[in-house]
Order: structure tokens, then C-alpha cells, then sequence
């Protein structure tokens, strides 16, 4: 009882412009109050008519009344305020742009507390009071705010649509369908909801039994998400390990070999500089005797020189140097071809290592293995769209369809050198590597190859290297109008099959499978590759004179 005086007491002291409680409330010559700053504002805006009217009443006055603040009105606003009046609404009260605002407020609207699907206007708590408190009013369906009221009218008609063409699968008014769907099957709307509204009981089962299979799974892979990080780090560490130790051995063998060849080099060394110290002090001797010899020599007494020449000294003992053998001069090349012929085994057997690692890597998956689709709605959940690389096309060749399609062109494009463009065959690549298992399809137009290929695959010059097919670095298929041919590493294999100018391609590069297929009413596979992709994949396409191709634009399903 008290909240309705409340009630009351606060819709006699509002102000029906702002729908708030009176501030510095004036009293027109009509009787009616309002704010000061409310009604000078609306007759501000009708000054240029020269009108200046109650809002209420629309009595007008003439000239423009001067209006004084009613200080009794005020002081009871005041003392009510005392006893509890509810003050005015909040901010977060009034309508904002994304709210829905009440139809009836003038001036600044408060946001809508519901909708009437009948009267088809929404209304805020004032105003809904007034709607319940009627008795016409109170059968009306009242429903949460809604902006999109109109569209429950006929836009024929302009009624409301109480009905349901269940032929045309469509909400429309009584008068709808005793005309346009007469012969239709209609219900009313309340019954559609009714039908429908008992199927999503088991909908909503069939949804929420997936939600908690599905959060499951995510658990799972949360978990196995963890295994392989664990099993990721600990297999880093066990490498790092070994190949810590392996460089720890090479590096004491290094010092080992090291040592060992200057212990040698010091030891040949000292043999060779005792040998030359002998040497040289034979030639010293050598030296001397001869001196002797000429000086004898050159004596003219003959008794002096017979009586001298038995003093002279016998020759020492030292070896002649032509009695010295030296070994041809190989230094250390023995050693050297043998540190040589190590590092070789050892890089052979890094590298059979490697490859048996990298392999091992590749392989390690922690999903299940996808069963290769066997109709085409089930590729179709695997479609990707695919644009080719305008860096990557020949000059021959013409990108169009947001580059999905390339065309043969007799004169050269002028596009920019690039280091990854295909200088002479018309080939072109795609823009994004295709990763997990994907599924495009090409329109062909006359002699097109379809391929697969590395991004390392070679781009200058006309060797094979280049050339989808004729290398170990790409697969295609040759379709050239009545035939298909598949080739790679310069290995053709004929290939049968029904001839259509699409061709699918689905690829899991994990799984290492590549398959072609012609595409028609059904899907008929043209060829399949297993094996070990050990790189990243990009599609391309190469052209012949005269020729098209388009990769198609795929719906998933």
C-alpha cells in the first residue's frame, strides 16, 4: 500500500516532458507543471512557429508567458522527498542505442520493460502500468522488448500474422490464408510453436549429449596435449644429451689426434736436426782436411812434403751423406687421409641418422588416422580455398577471379621480377601451404597439368627441375581433353578413367596420401600416391597454348 502512495505521489509530481520529478517546477496559466528548464526548451523549439502551447493540454498562449518558479509546489516536492518519494530514475534507466525504448515516453525515453505483440508497441514500467491496468488491455500478449515488432505484420495485409503456412513454410496473416494460400496447409501460429516446440526437447538432448561427448574429447586432448609436450621436452633432452657426449668424443678425439701428431712432428724432428748436427760437423772435418791437402799440396821442398805427408789425419768415420736414405716426403697424409676417410663415415652415418630421425618425427601422431572419404559431400568437408601466387606465374600466364583462374596468354604479362616466378614454363603456385587433410577441385580447359608440389622446387631456367612431374619434388596429373597421365620424377603411369573437365584432389599430408579423381554425377579416383611428404605442400597449375584452369570455389558441408 505505501509503495502505491509512492507510486502515486510520484507520478502527480512528474514532469511529462522528462518523466522525472519535477526540478524548479513552474505551473502554466493551464494549471499544469512542469520543469523550468522542460517547457522553456519546448517552447524554444516552437518559437519560430510562434506557438507557445501546453504539452498537455495545447492550450496556447500569446505572447510567450513568463513563468516564475512555484516555491509551494517545490517545498512539497521537498517534503515528500523526506518521506520517501522515489527520486527520479538512473541513468542506466533511460534508453541507450542498443536498448529498446518505450513507444508512449515523449522527450527523453526510458528503456522498455516489455513488448504487446498486439498493440505491437513496448512500453517502460510507467507506462506498462497504465496498459495492465485497463481491462481491454489486459488479454493482450505481452512479451520481453523487442525492436523487431514489425515483423510480425503482413506487409499485404497489414495484420497481424496469427497464422502458419506450413506448405510455404511461412508466418502469415488470416486474410493471407484465405487468398494467396488457400489451398495451403495452414495452422495457427500458436500451434506451429506448439509442434515445434516438442521437437526440440530431443534436439536439445541430441545437442547437449554432443556438448558433453565433445567437452570430453576436449579434456582427452587436453591431457594428450600434455603427454606430448612431456614426451616432446624429454625426447629434447635425451638428444641434447647424446649429442652433447658425441661432441665431447669428437672434440677429445680431435685433441687425442692432435697430441699424437705433434708428438710425432717433435720426435722426426729431433731425428732429422741430429742427423744434420753430424752432417754439418763432417762438413766442418771435411773442410779441414782438404785445407791440409791443398796446403801440402802447394809445398815445393819435396823433402818437406815427404816428411809432411804421412802426418796427415786419416778421414773420421762419419757416413757419407749419399749413404743417408730419406723416404719420399709425404709428411702427414696418411694421417690426414685418415681424419678424411672418419669424418666421411661419420657424415654418411649422420646423415642415414638424420633422415631416419626426421622420419621418425614426421611420424609421430597422436589422432587416430581419418578414413579417406568415400562420396564427395564427405570431401566437400575438407574443401579449401585455394588462390594461386601472383609472385610465383609464369608471364604467360593470366590471373584472374581473384586469382583462382589462370589463362594461357600469347604476349607476357608485365609482371615484376620476383625470385620465386617460373622464368619459362607457364606454371603457378598457390599462396598458402596445404596442411592436415585437405580437398580442392580444378576446372580444366585443353592440356592442363594438376600437381602438388615442394616450395623448393626450381623456378629459373628450362631444366627438369623446374617442370611439374619430372622431378622428385612434385606430383601431377596430365589432363589433356580425352586422357589422364600421372607423373613424378619423370615417371609416367598412364591412368583410366572417366573423362570430366574437373578434377578433385584430396590430400593428407601427414598420412602421406595424394589422390586424383574425375568428378561428375559421382567421384571416380584416377590415382593414388603413398608416401612420406617430407616437406610442406603448395597445388599448382601448368598450362599449355590455348588452355585454362580454374580452382573451383567449394562449399564445406
Amino acid at each position: 500500500m505505501e509503495q502505491q502512495e509512492n507510486q502515486l505521489d510520484r507520478e502527480r509530481f512528474c514532469c511529462s516532458i522528462c518523466v522525472d520529478l519535477l526540478k524548479d517546477p513552474v505551473t502554466t496559466g493551464c494549471g499544469h507543471s512542469y520543469c523550468m528548464s522542460c517547457i522553456n526548451t519546448h517552447w524554444d523549439n516552437g518559437e519560430e512557429r510562434g506557438s507557445y502551447s501546453c504539452p498537455q493540454c495545447r492550450q496556447t498562449f500569446t505572447p510567450r508567458p513568463v513563468l516564475g518558479k512555484n516555491t509551494m509546489l517545490a517545498d512539497s516536492l521537498e517534503e515528500l522527498k523526506k518521506t520517501g518519494l522515489q527520486a527520479a530514475p538512473a541513468d542506466h534507466c533511460y534508453a541507450g542505442p542498443e536498448d529498446v525504448a518505450c513507444d508512449v515516453c515523449t522527450e527523453r525515453k526510458l528503456k522498455a520493460l516489455k513488448s504487446c505483440l498486439n498493440c505491437l508497441a513496448s512500453y517502460c514500467e510507467k507506462h506498462l502500468q497504465r496498459h495492465l491496468q485497463s481491462a481491454a488491455l489486459k488479454k493482450h500478449k505481452l512479451v520481453e522488448p523487442s525492436e523487431k515488432l514489425q515483423e510480425s505484420i503482413c506487409s499485404c495485409h497489414d495484420e497481424v500474422m496469427k497464422m502458419f503456412c506450413r506448405t510455404d513454410q511461412q508466418c502469415i496473416c488470416y486474410l493471407c490464408s484465405v487468398e494467396e494460400h488457400k489451398d495451403h496447409d495452414t495452422v495457427s501460429a500458436a500451434a506451429e510453436r506448439t509442434e515445434r516446440q516438442r521437437e526440440l526437447g530431443p534436439r536439445r538432448q541430441t545437442i547437449q549429449q554432443r556438448l558433453q561427448d565433445t567437452e570430453k574429447d576436449v579434456k582427452l586432448l587436453q591431457q594428450k596435449e600434455k603427454v606430448v609436450h612431456g614426451s616432446a621436452d624429454k625426447a629434447v633432452k635425451h638428444s641434447e644429451k647424446i649429442f652433447t657426449e658425441l661432441s665431447r668424443l669428437l672434440e677429445k678425439r680431435s685433441s687425442d689426434v692432435k697430441k699424437q701428431i705433434r708428438s710425432q712432428e717433435e720426435t722426426e724432428v729431433s731425428r732429422v736436426r741430429e742427423l744434420q748436427e753430424r752432417l754439418e760437423q763432417e762438413i766442418t772435418e771435411l773442410k779441414r782436411k782438404d785445407h791440409e791437402l791443398n796446403q801440402l799440396s802447394d809445398t815445393e821442398d819435396h823433402n818437406q812434403f815427404l816428411h809432411n805427408y804421412p802426418l796427415l789425419s786419416p778421414l773420421s768415420g762419419y757416413a757419407h751423406s749419399s749413404s743417408i736414405r730419406l723416404r719420399p716426403l709425404r709428411d702427414f697424409e696418411d694421417v690426414t687421409a685418415a681424419v678424411s676417410q672418419f669424418g666421411g663415415r661419420l657424415q654418411d652415418i649422420l646423415s642415414e641418422t638424420d633422415t631416419e630421425t626426421l622420419q621418425n618425427v614426421s611420424q609421430v601422431d597422436v589422432l587416430l588416422r581419418q578414413p579417406e572419404p568415400e562420396i564427395r559431400a564427405d570431401f566437400l568437408k575438407y574443401s579449401q580455398e585455394i588462390a594461386l601466387d601472383p609472385n610465383t606465374a609464369n608471364r604467360r600466364v593470366l590471373l584472374s577471379k581473384g586469382s583462382r583462374k589462370v589463362t594461357f596468354m600469347r604476349e607476357e604479362q608485365s609482371y615484376s621480377n620476383h625470385p620465386d616466378r617460373f622464368t619459362v614454363y607457364a606454371q603457378a603456385l598457390s599462396r598458402e601451404s596445404l596442411t592436415g587433410p585437405c580437398y580442392w577441385e580444378v576446372e580444366v580447359g585443353g592440356a592442363v597439368y594438376v600437381a602438388v608440389t615442394y616450395k623448393n622446387i626450381s623456378r629459373a631456367g628450362g631444366s627438369h627441375e623446374c617442370v611439374f612431374g619430372f622431378n622428385d619434388k612434385s606430383w601431377m596429373l596430365y589432363c589433356d581433353g580425352n586422357r589422364y597421365v600421372f607423373q613424378y620424377n619423370n615417371i609416367k603411369t598412364p591412368v583410366s578413367g572417366p573423362w570430366s573437365s574437373r578434377v578433385g584432389v584430396y590430400l593428407d599430408h601427414s598420412a602421406g596420401v595424394l589422390s586424383f579423381y574425375s568428378v561428375a554425377d559421382t567421384m571416380t579416383l584416377l590415382h593414388r600416391v603413398q608416401t612420406t611428404f617430407t616437406h610442406p605442400l603448395y597445388a599448382g597449375v601448368r598450362l599449355y597454348y590455348g588452355s585454362s584452369a580454374e580452382l573451383c570455389k567449394l562449399k564445406k558441408t
